[in-house]
């Protein structure tokens, strides 16, 4: 481990990681593409909590709504989706649990 003169202890941001290592053994590294927000490609405004195919898309086998970061849906839209899952799912649209 690193000396320090001060005496104190390194701060865990400031120690070395073993991120780098993947470079320097020559692995291969393989970049994910960024996630671009459907509804911003298509400029849809609204999300129609009647358009049950379309919610089924952000909708997990569980019953769950898909996660931001796993659909690549935007905040705003993300949240008028959440929002239309909501409703669909008051209006028996869409279930609010599957059978297991």
């Amino acid at each position: 481990m690193p000396e320090q003169k001060g005496g104190r202890p390194i701060a865990a941001s400031q120690r070395p990681t073993g991120g780098d290592k993947a470079i320097a053994t020559g692995k291969k590294q393989y970049f994910r593409r960024k996630k671009v927000c459907r509804f911003c490609v298509d400029k849809v405004d609204d999300i129609n909590y009647k358009d049950v195919k379309l919610l089924q898309s952000f909708i997990s086998e569980r019953g769950k709504i898909t996660p931001r970061r796993i659909s690549g849906v935007c905040t705003p839209h993300q949240k008028r989706l959440t929002e239309a899952i909501k409703q669909a799912r008051n209006i028996a649209l869409v279930p609010f649990a599957s059978k297991v």
